[in-house]
């Protein structure tokens, strides 16, 4: 992490949930990023984010979250070696290098973790910042499924599969 930037990451704790809802919450609402439906649960929320062998990180700046990721196994069992990861930033704080630093930050806690390279199944094609990152960040479109989601203003929208290898990942 620069030390320079005005935010700080960390593991999240059970009291950092209520921000992390607030940015979850808010991010599913709109349909365009997400397959979680608009009346997805906090019990499912923090399934998928926080519990179950989930690792959830926090990104703030003064006392406020701005940032949320979780890093989890991709698949289990034989597929266990293959990170996948999640991210979402407040409204009011997109824009300013968040995403960039959670995912940097995100590649060298999955190595350290033990994983050999991380992938994301269902990066929405639409969302051109997300794609145009990651492909920034090492991805590469490994896939594309034609129509696998249903955005809520675009209607059905192809996803991409990205990967990355995490051999060049200094811990």
């Amino acid at each position: 992490m620069d030390n320079n930037k005005e935010w700080s990451i960390r593991p999240a704790t059970e009291a950092d949930w209520p921000g992390i809802w607030e940015i979850f919450r808010d991010v599913i609402s709109h349909g365009d990023t997400y397959t979680y439906a608009p009346d997805f649960t906090q019990d499912q929320a923090k399934d998928i984010w926080i519990r179950n062998n989930c690792h959830g990180y926090v990104v703030k700046h003064g006392d406020k979250i701005v940032g949320t990721f979780t890093i989890r196994t991709n698949k289990p069992g034989f597929g266990n070696h293959i990170a996948n990861a999640g991210y979402m930033v407040h409204k009011d704080y997109r824009g300013r290098g968040i995403a960039q630093d959670m995912c940097r930050y995100s590649l060298k806690e999955a190595k350290k973790l033990g994983y050999t390279a991380m992938q994301f199944n269902f990066v929405v094609a639409s969302n051109k910042p997300a794609v145009e990152l990651w492909q920034k960040m090492g991805f590469k479109i490994v896939g594309t499924v034609p129509k696998a989601f249903r955005h809520a203003t675009l209607g059905y929208t192809d996803v991409h599969i990205m990967h990355r290898f995490l051999d060049d990942i200094t811990v």
